[in-house]
């Protein structure tokens, strides 16, 4: 069954027979699940949610349908959340890549396009926490209580693309202040073409990281303290 670009039985296979020892292969899977299901398509919030949504539905059947005695449903779960979240992780950086392009141009904070991008980025966290929150209320017992406890735990840690976005943000509106003091410019029309691609500019940024998954993201600053609870 494929659904907004995710192979669900594979992952739900997966996540069926996956054993207490195979974590790390379960949040390998969801990330590549979910970056190949975002390549080709315009990486707005309501397209990351429906993959999200897919994904959540996946690792929950699969959940429930695990037989094994010693397998941690919590910790099986989390492990998924942690894919999603390396995705997303990508999802920044592409943003943050071609941002960087059209400030290199000349756009800058007056530029409604950018501060609607800009704002996007930092709803990515939220959009992770409340489209599997979302999901998971129809979940079984016990899988949806240990949806609920991954979840909790992971909102009072906060998510890496959290980090990763405020970071990036604080970057970006950095790098326009340097680059009005410089006095680079173009012309408003040039500008305007410009920021009317962004969409385009990202995907392809997107599919571009990902043949090269192991390369380093830029470093977050760190997470302080406690998150926000609500999605």
């Amino acid at each position: 069954m494929i659904k907004s670009g995710i192979d669900q039985d594979a992952l739900i296979e997966m996540f069926s027979q996956a054993t207490v020892k195979q974590g790390e292969a379960l949040r390998k899977a969801v990330s590549e699940a979910m970056l190949k299901a975002l390549h080709g398509r315009e990486l707005s919030l309501k397209n990351i949610r429906s993959v999200l949504q897919s994904v959540t539905e996946a690792a929950s059947i699969g959940a429930a349908k695990n037989g094994a005695q010693s397998v941690d449903v919590e910790a099986m779960l989390a492990k998924a959340l942690t894919g999603m979240d390396t995705a997303l992780l990508h999802a920044v950086e592409a943003n943050r890549k071609a941002l960087q392009q059209f400030i290199d141009h000349g756009a800058g904070l007056r530029d409604k396009q950018l501060k609607v991008a800009m704002n996007t980025i930092e709803k990515f966290e939220d959009t992770l926490f409340a489209s599997v929150g979302k999901t998971i209320e129809s979940a079984d017992s016990p899988v949806k209580g240990a949806w609920e406890h991954a979840l909790g735990a992971m909102k009072l840690k906060g998510s890496e693309t959290g980090a990763q976005a405020t970071h990036a943000v604080e970057l970006l509106m950095a790098q326009t202040k340097a680059a009005l003091r410089e006095g680079r410019a173009t012309s408003v029309r040039a500008t305007q073409v410009l920021l009317d691609s962004y969409a385009a500019v990202v995907s392809g940024v997107l599919i571009g990281m990902s043949e090269g998954l192991q390369a380093p993201l830029v470093s977050a600053a760190p997470k302080s303290g406690s998150r926000r609870q609500d999605a």
